[in-house]
């Protein structure tokens, strides 16, 4: 499936990179935080919370932005801009809005098979963890 859509993913709905870019992005950390030596399912579960709330992704937007070409900053913009996003309780409009064009970007980077962008990403996110920023 991955392969078929790494044809066009620009063509995707802003929604839909962002749904296969909040899978990603979930996987990683989960992967990350048993790295870290975590094994009790709530210990993980909190953990993966902080990294994956919206204030931490929208966080994480900002820092990448300026390190983004063109066409990842067209991805994050469509994301951001997207309608139809049901905020949850606890997170800003912006914040939601910012977390959830992060998430379009990661959907594009993982589907066009941008792994060193998204090991950057990542990186960028692991960094922001170690200052305690997260």
């Amino acid at each position: 499936m991955v392969q078929y859509l790494q044809n066009d993913p620009e063509l995707l709905p802003a929604l839909t990179l962002a749904y296969i870019g909040d899978g990603y992005y979930e996987l990683v950390v989960r992967n990350y935080l048993l790295k870290q030596g975590l094994r009790r399912v709530d210990d993980l579960h909190k953990r993966a919370i902080e990294l994956v709330c919206a204030a931490t992704q929208a966080q994480l937007a900002h820092r990448l932005q300026p390190g983004l070409n063109e066409a990842e900053q067209t991805v994050l913009r469509r994301g951001r801009n997207a309608k139809g996003m049901h905020i949850p309780k606890g997170a800003t409009v912006a914040n939601y809005r910012l977390a959830t064009g992060l998430e379009a970007l990661v959907g594009y980077w993982y589907l066009c098979a941008d792994w060193e962008r998204l090991d950057e990403c990542f990186e960028q996110l692991w960094q922001m963890r170690k200052e305690n920023l997260t």
